[in-house]
């Protein structure tokens, strides 16, 4: 073989070469491609479910804050005929003199609304003659017991202690026989 065989040879190599690399260079490129497109696709995606999510964050705090401003609303509306007896009252009792009809008409709109507290949840603790109890009761002082079975017992409730749907919101304060 001579020179310019060698040199024809050396050629068709190189450009095989050329091709070949062409072609790799092709394949990176359409990979490259794809890969962008599915990272255009998933930023996309992405971006979408953020934004729902943020309008889902915003709608609940919305929800949240509306139901806060009217949550005691029903609450309200139970107490209304309460406070409606309670100006029936005033009015009937301007020229009344008869106290036992004054007292009469306290009671039933007293007995009326703690119906209405009751309907919603609320309860009475009972408290004279209990055990005292850390999660109900607040003891105020101890005296000594007026009788023995009343040691450690409640002897006096000063002021009445009140559970709402199970949960207690004000302790009973008490006095406790020693």
């Amino acid at each position: 073989m001579g020179t310019h065989e060698n040199e024809t040879v050396n050629e068709e190599k190189k450009q095989e070469q050329a091709e070949n690399s062409v072609q790799v260079v092709d394949e990176k490129e359409s990979k490259i491609i794809e890969l962008q497109a599915q990272i255009d696709e998933l930023n996309d995606k992405y971006i979408r479910l953020y934004s729902e999510f943020d309008n889902f964050r915003k709608r609940t705090a919305k929800e949240k804050i509306d139901l806060m401003k009217t949550a005691g609303e029903d609450f309200f509306k139970t107490l209304l005929p309460v406070i409606d007896d309670f100006d029936r009252a005033i009015k009937s009792n301007a020229g009344i003199t008869d106290v036992k009809a004054i007292n009469d008409g306290v009671n039933l709109i007293y007995n009326k609304f703690k119906t209405s507290l009751l309907q919603k949840g609320l309860e009475e603790m009972k408290s004279v003659g209990e055990v005292f109890d850390t999660d109900l009761h607040e003891a105020i002082t101890n005296i000594p017991a007026p009788s023995e079975e009343l040691k450690g017992k409640i002897v006096e409730e000063l002021e009445k202690g009140y559970i709402l749907n199970g949960k207690v919101i004000r302790f009973a304060k008490v006095v406790i026989g020693s």
